[in-house]
């Protein structure tokens, strides 16, 4: 049976796959955050890692999809894996509404797939713990361990709570309709951000199951922006960051192996003010400081802890948030943000 609202019954994010020339690099980005490697696909070369709720696997086939995928854009998210009640009918009522099926005769998948941003996957998964038709995981059915596991300490990540995708100048309606007709994406809002030398609009939409986001952004302007930068060493559209959600910002950010992982810089009087204007954050000041995580609030009472990791697989990096009855988007921070970014790109000589 078909919701209006929620057509495919989608019921949100079971998990994203990577595709890279590099597996040694990336399985150690992954230990970083305190990601665990514990299993593998039945027959594949794909290994499983996990922490929480957020199920990462990591594609080492030598042909196929993943492999092409990797040649074409370097480290990517080439898949992800969405829950719905039903996988079948879920594919069948996404072509009806216009998506493209990604099943041939050479390209022999594991669940029911359709093509997505910059020709991803979006599988549709239809066993997982939370299932009210089909409890179970794809984990225990489809993967079996490894001999030699490897157990990293919990940094606190709980669930992926957005995933952002970059597209082309102009294209930005189009992917977002995408999302709107085939799944059932609602709008929630839109942001025109300039910095000193760039801008970029986007267009944030949320799930029908209302359990993550999905942010789409393009480029303003002159092509020395963000977006168009990602374009470029991409090779085309797809995600351009991730966000965990932690109930403990501060507490995971000092778990954190920051010889692997390196956060943003933010300029040292975006401080001066900031919890003068929202004063009723509860987390150490000085400890919110000395991680260089950015606060800032919808309203009384409510705010939203943000970090930045810089560039980790190719373009692509790494949101890590915290929400105290907070559902925004970090709208004040977008100023400090940019000119974070921009001082990046102008340490890379892109700007």
């Amino acid at each position: 049976m078909t919701d209006v609202k929620n057509p495919l019954n989608l019921r949100g994010i079971e998990f994203t796959e990577y595709a890279t020339p590099d597996s040694d690099f990336m399985e150690n980005a992954f230990y970083g955050f305190g990601f665990s490697k514990t299993k593998k696909f039945k027959g594949r070369d794909i290994d499983y890692f996990n922490q929480n709720d957020i199920h990462f696997l990591l594609n080492n086939e030598k042909a196929g999809f993943s492999k092409e995928f990797a040649k074409s854009h370097g480290p990517a998210i080439c898949s992800m894996g969405w829950r719905v009640d039903n996988a079948d009918f879920a594919f069948e009522e996404a072509i009806k509404r216009g998506a493209k099926s990604a099943a041939n005769e050479d390209n022999k998948l594991p669940y029911p797939a359709i093509f997505g941003i910059g020709d991803s996957l979006i599988y549709f998964i239809e066993k997982f713990a939370a299932s009210t038709t089909n409890p179970g995981s794809i984990y225990e059915d489809d993967f079996e361990a490894i001999d030699a596991p490897v157990i990293n300490e919990d940094k606190g990540f709980l669930r992926v709570d957005h995933l952002t995708n970059n597209v082309h100048q102009g294209t930005m309606e189009h992917w977002a309709n995408f999302y709107k007709d085939i799944f059932g994406f609602t709008d929630v809002r839109y942001f025109d951000i300039k910095g000193e030398k760039t801008a970029l609009i986007s267009y944030a939409l949320a799930s029908p199951c209302g359990t993550f986001c999905l942010p789409i952004n393009e480029g303003k302007g002159k092509k020395n922006n963000q977006i168009d930068e990602y374009l470029d060493e991409y090779n085309g559209p797809g995600v351009q960051h991730l966000a965990f959600i932690s109930d403990d910002l501060v507490g995971s950010l000092d778990k954190l192996d920051k010889n692997i992982i390196d956060t943003l810089d933010i300029v040292p009087e975006y401080y001066d003010d900031v919890f003068k204007r929202i004063p009723w954050v509860k987390e150490d000041h000085k400890r919110i400081q000395d991680h260089q995580i950015l606060v800032d609030s919808q309203k009384e009472n409510s705010y939203l802890l943000q970090i930045f990791t810089k560039n980790i697989f190719g373009p692509i990096f790494i949101e890590m948030i915290q929400r105290v009855d907070d559902q925004g988007f970090g709208e004040g921070n977008f100023t400090a943000l940019f000119k974070s970014i921009e001082l990046n790109q102008m340490e890379k000589g892109t700007v």
